[in-house]
């Protein structure tokens, strides 16, 4: 990682994934990073993972929050060496990737051994994957609790020049799936992501399944999602998924009943409070939204008015907030295809992730005004 010997500041504003990839891959610069954010990135936890830096070689100082960005990362090559981390249960399972990313640029690789609760296991094994499709010596054991990546056999550290075709986001699919579950009879199919691919948001079909909806997979291994009249209420584990949660959590405001998602902990550190956030929207709709579902402190409970959703023409005017969170804006923009006089304040924070939802948004219009199209 090239830059200044004298030094480089980053400002990432609210960009988590950035910053904590970046964190990691300042132990390989050639001077001080320092990374910094807007006012949320400076409330978002990052100790879990500039803990163990100062094992690979590097110091670590904290300029305002102890545990919260800004931080500044000074490398120090000559201690840099293989070491086994230890890593007890994290908020976001990017610190355990942004580590296993550092493996085959350190001289003897690096272990991890996770010792606590395993957070979102879909994106580490994703991780490992690609790890190991371009190249890198990885090894896992069967319960993934000791992963272990090094340079490619016969070379010293790094890995060689490669080509990728990288594959559709998955969690942005997961907007125009579920649209399909809210639009009664509506058909969704996303090119380019099957069954087969590395990303566990991928499986969110399955989901939309248990609420009623219908799968069709053609041969190619595309799998197309059917609307059904009425959305079941349905009780889920989303830890495998948890950016999807939000989007699930628009698709039970409409089924009669009480829905429950589960697993959800790393919401609450997010671009926002997600937890909250769905809280104080979904209200506006009447919709009850509880984090307080008995003997399961990491659950939430969504359960629609009595009557459901008012969805008649004259419905009056609503308007969801986004927090400056993208996942905020595309979700409850769901809520809208069904239900008239939605409107979103700061629709351009999806830019983050996804700067052209709204023209592909902008697609499902006739499928919301046109049953069963």
């Amino acid at each position: 990682m090239a830059g200044p010997r004298e030094g480089v500041r980053l400002d990432l504003q609210n960009a988590g994934t950035a910053t904590r990839f970046l964190t990691a891959a300042s132990v390989l610069a050639s001077g001080p990073v320092t990374l910094d954010g807007n006012s949320r990135m400076r409330e978002r936890p990052i100790d879990d993972l500039a803990a163990v830096l100062p094992a690979l070689g590097a110091q670590v100082d904290y300029l305002a929050t102890h545990g919260c960005p800004p931080i500044t990362v000074t490398p120090h090559a000559r201690s840099r060496r293989h070491t086994a981390i230890d890593l007890p249960t994290t908020t976001s399972s990017q610190f355990i990737s942004a580590l296993l990313m550092l493996g085959p640029w350190l001289p003897e690789g690096i272990t991890v051994r996770l010792r606590g609760e395993i957070t979102s296991p879909p994106y580490i094994v994703m991780t490992l994957k690609l790890l190991d499709q371009l190249g890198a010596r990885t090894r896992v054991s069967e319960d993934l609790r000791v992963l272990r990546v090094g340079a490619p056999a016969g070379a010293a550290t790094g890995l060689p020049a490669f080509d990728y075709t990288v594959e559709p986001d998955a969690s942005g699919a997961t907007y125009f799936w579920a649209a399909s579950a809210i639009i009664p009879g509506s058909r969704v199919t996303i090119d380019g992501l099957t069954a087969a691919s590395l990303q566990g948001d991928a499986k969110f079909p399955d989901l939309l399944a248990r609420t009623g909806a219908t799968l069709e997979v053609d041969p190619q291994g595309h799998t197309t999602v059917v609307g059904p009249a009425t959305p079941k209420p349905i009780d889920a584990d989303m830890s495998d998924m948890p950016d999807a949660a939000m989007t699930l959590a628009a698709v039970c405001a409409f089924a009669p009943g009480r829905s429950v998602l589960r697993g959800i902990r790393t919401l609450r550190v997010k671009e926002t409070d997600r937890i909250a956030a769905m809280q104080n929207e979904l209200r506006k709709l009447g919709v009850r939204v509880e984090h307080d579902v008995p003997e399961d402190p990491d659950a939430l409970s969504i359960t629609p008015p009595e009557g459901g959703i008012d969805c008649t023409p004259d419905a009056p005017r609503v308007e969801f907030d986004t927090y400056d969170d993208h996942r905020m804006a595309m979700s409850m923009a769901l809520v809208g295809l069904r239900r008239p006089n939605c409107f979103i304040r700061d629709p351009g924070c999806v830019r983050k992730t996804y700067p052209t939802f709204w023209r592909d948004f902008d697609a499902l219009r006739a499928s919301a005004t046109t049953p069963h199209q």
